[in-house]
């Protein structure tokens, strides 16, 4: 399997370990053999058909923030250019996540399955505008869209969801979909003022320098309209839910709630009649009240009842596990077509 990797900051690095060191396993165990044709960040690109050598790839990465650098590969073409005149059969889209346009994953996605590529994606700006548009598009062409390590890193979300659904119908799905958020109430509810214990997120690395896609409620929001579209197949983006952050919680709701029994937590819910982000308090023996920077995910069907899966959210490695398996997912559809 041929592939091309759009955007290689911590997760697209990230993958490329995972690839390197889990070669002999990918191909005894699903018969995949991954060769990484392209890698392309935002300074350049690193191009071979014969297959890239990712340790050298890496290393160049780390010395001189570009895979432009590397020798005999590098060169100054962007990802258009670069699927235009490599042999792909997928693209994994790991670039960063814009929600004023989608920009560029929105661009590498359509044109990748323009040109006929299946695509695995991680950016969850261009299924938060148009996801409804870009599943339309794929299947229109028969080509694979997979986005699982957009919903909960490495926790496998969307599969569980997908299995919960077999002979049923999903009637609402809820979730705890931000780790960064999770993790500020938390030390909240241990007596942290909110700025103190955003602080400590930053330090500890589960909140990123400009927090705000987190504590807005966005990021939630994103998750959720993926949810949304894939879970209970309604046709939403980003536009479609209301939203509100943890920004305006004090230290005596929190007091409040936990005299109560409850615990405060940034919900995510999608049902039919509304999609939602805002924060509740929930009872502290809901599976949805996880701590610190878990995620958790509940969805109610309609004969089974509610079931819930959790465990921690994103980061570099339990998300390039998710392209991981997305890849074997496309290649089992391969095999069957």
């Amino acid at each position: 399997m041929n592939i091309v990797v759009a955007g290689f900051g911590t997760v697209g690095q990230s993958f490329a370990q995972l690839l390197l060191s889990h070669k002999e396993l990918l191909k005894k165990a699903y018969g995949l053999v991954v060769k990484v044709v392209a890698a392309v960040d935002s300074k350049g690109a690193a191009v071979s058909q014969r297959g890239l050598d990712l340790e050298l790839v890496l290393k160049y990465k780390r010395e001189h923030g570009t895979v432009a650098k590397v020798p005999s590969a590098g060169c100054e073409m962007g990802l258009t250019e670069v699927i235009q005149g490599v042999e792909a059969d997928v693209l994994v889209e790991a670039t960063h996540t814009n929600l004023t346009n989608g920009e560029p994953g929105m661009t590498h996605i359509i044109k990748a399955l323009q040109l006929g590529l299946n695509v695995v994606t991680v950016n969850k700006g261009p299924l938060a505008l148009a996801m409804p548009m870009l599943k339309e598009m794929a299947e229109h062409r028969r080509l694979a869209l997979k986005f699982s390590g957009t919903v909960g890193g490495g926790l496998p979300v969307l599969a569980f969801a997908k299995e919960c659904v077999k002979g049923d119908r999903a009637v609402k799905v809820e979730g705890i979909l931000n780790g960064t958020t999770n993790y500020i109430l938390t030390r909240m509810e241990e007596g942290l003022k909110f700025e103190d214990a955003l602080a400590e997120a930053q330090e500890k690395g589960y909140a990123e320098r400009d927090p705000t896609l987190d504590i807005s409620g966005m990021d939630t929001a994103c998750k959720l309209v993926i949810l949304a579209n894939e879970v209970l197949g309604k046709r939403v983006t980003l536009r479609d839910v209301r939203v509100e952050g943890i920004t305006k919680i004090k230290p005596e709701d929190i007091g409040m709630a936990k005299s109560l029994g409850k615990a405060v937590r940034l919900l995510g819910v999608a049902e039919e009649s509304e999609v939602f982000v805002k924060p509740l308090a929930i009872d502290q023996s809901d599976p949805l009240a996880v701590k610190y920077n878990y995620n958790a995910v509940a969805l109610t069907l309609e004969n089974s009842g509610r079931h819930t899966i959790t465990g921690k959210g994103a980061g570099g490695r339990e998300t390039a596990t998710a392209i991981i398996r997305d890849l074997i997912s496309i290649k089992e559809r391969l095999v069957m077509t």
